[in-house]
C-alpha cells in the first residue's frame, strides 16, 4: 500500500476482495506487520507459516572446511541433474515449495544468469553417490553491496546426523566470500529449529523486521 493511502481501509477491503466464501485463501505479509496482524485478525485469518530471513557479514572470520574421511566436496557437474533432484525431493519431502522441484524447475533455474555451476557444492561418498549439496547465489549488486544467498541446503535422509549440513553451509559460505559477496543472507522456517541451530553457530542472526509471515483461512 502506497504510504499516503494506508489508514483509509484500503487493506481490509484489497483482503476482503481477495477472499472467496468456501475456498482456503493464503496470504503474505512480507515483514511482521502489526497492520497486516490486524488485518488478518479481523478477517478471520490464522497465522500458520513464518520464513525468517538470516543475515551474517561476509567479513566475519569463518573457520575451515573439514568433512568425513572420504567425503568429497566439488562443483555440480550436467551428469548430476538426476542425483541433485532425487536428494532435493526427499529431504523436502514436507516442504510446501521446494519439494516439488522437477526436472523442468532445475533447468529453469539454471538458466538464471545468477547461475554457476561451481557454486551448487555437492558432497559425495567415495562411490560417487550425492550426500547433500549447497547451492549458492550470487545477487548482483544493483540495490546495494553485493551479497550472497544460501539458496538451498539439502541432505539425503540417509546421510543426516553426520555433520554435513554445517561442512555444505561452511563451504558455500567461503564460496560465496571469495567471490566478493559482503553479506550473506538466508532463508529459513522459524520452525526448524536444527537448521537455525547450524546456521546460528556459523555467524547468522535473525532480526523481527525479517519475517515473513503467512495467513490462511
Amino acid at each position: 500500500m502506497a504510504p499516503d493511502a494506508r489508514r483509509r481501509g484500503l487493506g481490509r477491503a484489497l483482503a476482503e476482495a481477495a477472499t472467496r466464501p468456501g475456498r482456503v485463501t493464503t496470504a503474505w505479509s512480507h515483514g511482521d506487520h502489526p497492520a497486516a496482524a490486524a488485518i488478518a485478525a479481523g478477517l478471520g485469518f490464522a497465522r500458520v507459516r513464518e520464513l525468517w530471513v538470516m543475515r551474517r557479514p561476509a567479513t566475519d572470520p569463518l573457520p575451515p572446511v573439514s568433512s568425513d574421511e572420504g567425503v568429497t566436496i566439488r562443483g555440480y557437474r550436467p551428469s548430476d541433474a538426476e542425483a541433485v533432484l532425487a536428494v532435493n525431493a526427499a529431504a523436502f519431502a514436507d516442504h510446501p515449495e521446494q519439494g516439488g522441484m522437477d526436472a523442468a524447475d532445475l533447468a529453469a533455474r539454471m538458466s538464471e544468469p545468477w547461475f554457476d555451476p561451481d557454486g551448487l557444492l555437492l558432497a559425495v561418498d567415495p562411490d560417487g553417490a550425492l550426500l547433500g549439496f549447497h547451492w549458492t547465489k550470487q545477487h548482483p549488486p544493483t540495490d546495494g553491496p553485493p551479497h550472497g544467498e544460501v539458496y538451498v541446503v539439502a541432505i539425503a535422509p540417509q546421510a543426516q546426523g553426520r555433520g554435513l549440513g554445517r561442512t555444505l553451509t561452511l563451504a558455500g559460505l567461503h564460496h560465496l566470500t571469495a567471490r566478493g559477496a559482503q553479506e550473506i543472507v538466508l532463508y529459513v522456517e522459524s520452525d526448524n529449529l536444527p537448521a537455525r541451530a547450524v546456521y546460528e553457530r556459523l555467524g547468522f542472526a535473525h532480526a523481527s523486521s525479517d519475517t515473513h509471515v503467512m495467513y490462511a483461512r
